[in-house]
């Protein structure tokens, strides 16, 4: 974390005792308020004590909250009610944060931090249950209903539903399948005279350059290996085939036998 990232500011204090609502409000009133120009008033608080009760807070919504409806849009609730509650058990804050505008290099404003006032009670704004409010109601328990994606029947050809080429790997393997698939196996006596020729030009193959020497099935050729060959799964030859060690010296044991049967020739 850069040194930079928590930069020290005075915060100005001059509200610190202010007492502060705290207000939630339907879900509605919200988005209209924000669609709200700044100069706009958006509803009016009326605050009554009866002698010995509580007191009872209303707020009524203004006429040009309640005409800022968009088309199709149901229209909300004029009056509400709010349940207020006092804050004891928590030490509650608003701030504010202050960005100058404009920047003179004679005497440079910085940012600033306010303490706007402590949060003394907890309102909750509530609609009434009147007919405007059960019909947004209803009409928002429509919508949560209706499913996101729907089957449809198409009565013509759609462009975007056309499939796609087919991905570039995908082809890949298929002719690679294909290739594969039209490979004829050879008897077993010839792959094993193959395999026997190229064992003695190096020790160690991997199942990629076998494939291509032999030119066989790769799950042929492997059921082949399994008999004469040993798969090595340590390093430094990890993933390679060596012959089994009653195979390694057979070129030798034939020279020895051809010339067995030369001396037996000449004997005759």
């Amino acid at each position: 974390m850069s040194k930079d990232t928590h930069i020290d500011r005075d915060l100005d204090l001059s509200n610190a005792n202010r007492g502060v609502w705290l207000v939630k409000v339907p879900k509605y009133v919200a988005e209209r308020w924000e669609k709200a120009p700044g100069e706009m008033e958006v509803g009016k608080l009326k605050i009554t004590k009866p002698s010995g009760q509580k007191a009872q807070v209303a707020l009524t919504l203004s006429t040009a909250i309640l005409n800022l409806n968009e088309p199709g849009q149901e229209s909300i609730p004029k009056d509400h009610r709010l349940d207020v509650s006092t804050v004891t058990q928590q030490t509650l804050g608003v701030f504010s944060h202050a960005v100058p505008t404009v920047v003179d290099p004679v005497v440079p404003e910085t940012e600033k931090l306010y303490l706007e006032g402590k949060i003394v009670q907890k309102l909750e704004c509530r609609p009434y249950a009147d007919t405007c409010y059960m019909k947004l109601k209803l009409e928002s328990i429509r919508k949560a209903s209706v499913p996101t994606r729907q089957v449809k029947q198409l009565d013509r050809v759609v462009q975007s539903y056309k499939p796609v080429s087919d991905h570039k790997n995908n082809i890949e393997y298929m002719e690679r399948k294909k290739a594969e698939g039209k490979k004829a196996r050879d008897d077993k006596d010839s792959v094993l005279e193959m395999l026997f020729a190229a064992f003695e030009k190096h020790q160690y193959y991997n199942i990629k350059d076998l494939v291509k020497i032999t030119k066989q099935p790769i799950t042929y050729l492997k059921e082949i290996l399994k008999e004469v060959c040993n798969y090595n799964l340590k390093n430094p030859h990890k993933n390679m085939w060596e012959l089994k060690p009653e195979y390694r010296h057979y070129k030798q044991e034939s020279t020895e036998t051809e010339v067995k049967k030369g001396s037996d020739d000449d004997d005759d």
